[in-house]
């Protein structure tokens, strides 16, 4: 750092907008305690939680501001506006022991009007006494209202994460627990009609070649084509017409077990052969239980395995067991947000999913992309009004990949497009949106991942779309 040979006049300081307003003397009490100083690029003027001793405004050069969190270093701004003000910006502010809210570097070399921080404020309050009173309450209500809309925010998010997945999990939970109590019952009537044929007198040859049957027929269980109602029906009916021809008709539950498990008529030919005649309606009563047991198992297997895949898609969405900061596949967080959010979505709008699969991997927080999918696919949700298509397209823009949602809902009106990613900007009606979803998804992208977030609207075509740099610009330390 070195003093600059700059020249500073009334006129020169008249020429900067923060004292384009200012009197000859608040001027010259400027000019009194003012001084240049000069930083090489590359350098750090100030470091983020350092003692807030200096305001600076920017004469020439680029500066470039960041902050820390976290998973690291986040660049807020780049600047090279003359005029540009950084450092202890909170003077007016009457908090003991300030810091520097955000880190400063040069980017280029640079000149700077230097003030002390703590007599600069001082100054202003004499100077200005209402417009520091107001600054004063406007920035606690402002850091009030950050913490209140921060924490309802959070708690927004996790109770909608919590209710999506109360949802869809107590539909698996409960078609498990009716599959448990249907195969005890189903269990115990297989043994008894296993029983029976014993009882009946069928010899150890006939009953071994029905349990091979039988295991033949579950083995194919996994492989049955699934169907239509119709089509099952139909194969019902051929069932029942050959139980009837081969006068069998009392075993009266077995059509719908076989045809469900993808028996045919001429398996029903080959079980009754192995049985004999005598004891061909225990025997397929018999095999009727046996396959209805197999068929609850899958039915139980398939309900655990929706719960295991919710719980995964959950952690996906959370990344609750990775790090905050990794390079990812777009596409994960894409599915997990869907699979999250399907109820909500509903059966009435169609989800179409374009992807290009070949797309890199990007540096990202992946937890907090994820909120920005589930805001964007919330609203365009909200715009269909249940009804309609919402398509979830991804392509390479550039050197950027780009996630495109989009809805056929009644559209953003041209006066409100450039207002909704403003915070607490919202068309829906009270109650129904807090307007800070748009805003946190530019937060996020914009702000978080030097990204960017467009919007093309038009009645019954709007969509959002999210580019996000494939290199990283700034690691995280």
């Amino acid at each position: 750092m070195a003093t600059g040979t700059w020249d500073l006049t009334r006129s020169s300081l008249r020429e900067l907008f923060l004292f384009s307003s200012l009197s000859d003397a608040q001027l010259d009490w400027l000019l009194g305690h003012a001084s240049l100083t000069q930083w090489p690029a590359g350098t750090e003027v100030v470091r983020e939680g350092d003692p807030a001793a200096s305001f600076h405004v920017l004469l020439s050069g680029t500066l470039r501001m960041t902050k820390q969190d976290a998973g690291g270093e986040v660049e807020l701004k780049r600047s090279g506006q003359r005029g540009a003000y950084c450092g202890a910006i909170r003077f007016f502010h009457l908090e003991e022991h300030q810091t520097y809210p955000t880190s400063v570097h040069a980017l280029s070399d640079l000149v700077l009007l230097t003030l002390p921080a703590d007599e600069l404020a001082a100054q202003f309050r004499s100077w200005f006494p209402m417009s520091a009173h107001l600054l004063e309450g406007s920035y606690a209500n402002w850091l009030t209202t950050d913490a209140i809309v921060g924490r309802r925010r959070q708690l927004l998010a996790l109770g909608q994460l919590s209710a999506g997945l109360t949802h869809e999990l107590n539909n698996p939970a409960a078609a498990a627990e009716r599959a448990t109590a249907a195969l005890r019952r189903q269990a115990t009537a297989t043994q008894v009609a296993f029983v029976q044929l014993i009882e009946d007198g069928v010899g150890p040859r006939a009953l071994r070649e029905l349990l091979r049957q039988r295991d033949r027929l579950v083995n194919r269980l996994s492989s049955v084509p699934s169907s239509t109602a119709l089509q099952r029906t139909d194969r019902e009916d051929e069932i029942d017409g050959w139980l009837e021809t081969h006068a069998l008709e009392q075993v009266w539950e077995a059509p719908s077990i076989f045809a469900g498990a993808g028996v045919t008529t001429a398996d029903l030919a080959e079980v009754t052969h192995s049985a004999g005649p005598s004891f061909a309606s225990d025997a397929l009563r018999w095999l009727a239980h046996a396959l209805e047991s197999e068929l609850l198992l899958s039915e139980i297997q398939e309900s655990i395995s929706r719960m295991s895949a919710l719980v995964g898609a959950t952690q996906e969405y959370t990344h609750l067991d990775r790090t905050p900061y990794a390079w990812i596949d777009v596409h994960d967080g894409l599915r997990a947000t869907l699979a999250l959010l399907h109820t909500k979505i509903g059966p009435r709008i169609r989800v179409t999913e374009l992807y290009d699969r070949r797309l890199p991997r990007i540096p990202a927080y992946p937890a907090e992309l994820n909120q920005v999918w589930t805001n964007l696919i919330d609203n365009a949700v909200a715009a269909m009004d249940g009804a309609g298509t919402l398509t979830l397209r991804t392509t390479l823009v550039s050197d950027q990949v780009c996630v495109e949602i989009r809805d056929t809902g009644h559209g953003i009106p041209s006066e409100n497009r450039r207002r909704v990613f403003e915070p607490f900007f919202t068309t829906r009606p009270v109650g129904e949106g807090d307007g800070l979803g748009l805003d946190t998804a530019w937060r996020i992208v914009v702000e978080r991942h030097h990204g960017d977030l467009r919007v093309e609207s038009e009645p019954g075509d709007t969509r959002f779309q999210v580019l996000m740099p494939t290199a990283e610009r700034q690691p995280p330390r």
